[in-house]
């Protein structure tokens, strides 16, 4: 049996283990929290550390992509980064680069969900670059919330060119910060400001994006919403679905009712790949993804 464990900086509350088969082999998933405790995951990543298959880091960015797919280091996440030397340790960018930018796609072509001309709110395009630029190609109208969601700052921007040249002002900077202050960790995950920024969920058809950041200041209704995010628990979907959300889009699977983030699916890639993390090209993302025959959970919660 192959062991892959996610090693989250996040809640320990939203813990979850599986077993499943893929490739006609079985896999044991752990997602294991931390609660914002970051010398406690460094720790448990040693422990682990050449008696699983592979680690997954959840709740933090190993490193922060920027124009042109240049990578900043978070320094933060040096130490993390290190603690692994046996067993091949992501934090599932890549596959947000590759399955995220598919899955919105997939939606449209299939007509599951149209996209011409939807009112997008993406809470962290630097967090979900390809997918925001799906959106754009799919014709939307995308406003992108990463002053808002990752600085607290009542700024929308709404051209992809203006995020680029914001990217290459302040990512060298940001990359140097607690992660703490960019994202919420530990318990801040399950608090909720849910009148601050109101008006930017209330105008928009789609809310797209990490659910902790959807999550950090949702309002008290989310009527005839769509959500297109990833990791996600049964209480979340619960959640969703008394808010009013219409339709709920998850662009990894669901395993035992638990969608994992896309670390998970990174580090099932990489225990199936003689490769080193950092050397995986999009071309060995989009090849494993058709392999393992990811696809989306679609849960339409209103039904005509």
């Amino acid at each position: 049996m192959k062991r892959i464990v996610s090693v989250s900086i996040g809640s320990s509350l939203r813990d979850h283990s599986v077993e499943i088969d893929i490739l006609g082999e079985r896999y044991l998933i752990q997602r294991i929290g931390t609660d914002g405790d970051i010398k406690k995951a460094i720790s448990m990543i040693n422990q682990l550390d050449g008696k699983v298959d592979a680690i997954g880091v959840g709740g933090i960015n190993l490193y922060l992509t920027g124009v042109e797919n240049q990578k900043y280091v978070v320094k933060e996440a040096i130490p993390i980064i290190n603690a692994a030397r046996v067993t091949p340790i992501c934090d599932g960018s890549g596959v947000k680069n590759t399955l995220e930018y598919s899955v919105i796609n997939y939606l449209n072509k299939n007509n599951i969900i149209p996209l011409k001309d939807k009112k997008v709110l993406v809470t962290c395009a630097t967090d979900r670059f390809r997918m925001t630029e799906a959106f754009i190609e799919n014709n939307c109208q995308v406003l992108m919330g990463d002053l808002i969601f990752a600085l607290g700052i009542p700024i929308t921007i709404k051209r992809i060119n203006v995020l680029k040249k914001l990217l290459k002002v302040l990512m060298p900077i940001i990359s140097k910060l607690p992660f703490k202050i960019l994202y919420p960790t530990g318990n801040k995950q399950s608090e909720n400001n849910n009148e601050k920024f109101k008006k930017y969920y209330d105008n928009a058809d789609i809310i797209a994006g990490d659910f902790h950041y959807i999550k950090k200041y949702m309002p008290k209704s989310l009527e005839g919403k769509i959500i297109i995010t990833n990791t996600v628990t049964s209480d979340d979907v619960n959640l969703l679905k008394n808010l009013g959300v219409d339709t709920l889009v998850t662009t990894t699977p669901n395993w035992d009712g638990r969608s994992f983030g896309t670390n998970v699916i990174e580090a099932i890639i990489l225990s199936n790949l003689k490769k080193k993390w950092l050397d995986l090209k999009e071309s060995d993302y989009n090849l494993m993804i058709d392999k393992l025959s990811i696809m989306p959970r679609i849960v339409h919660f209103k039904v005509d």
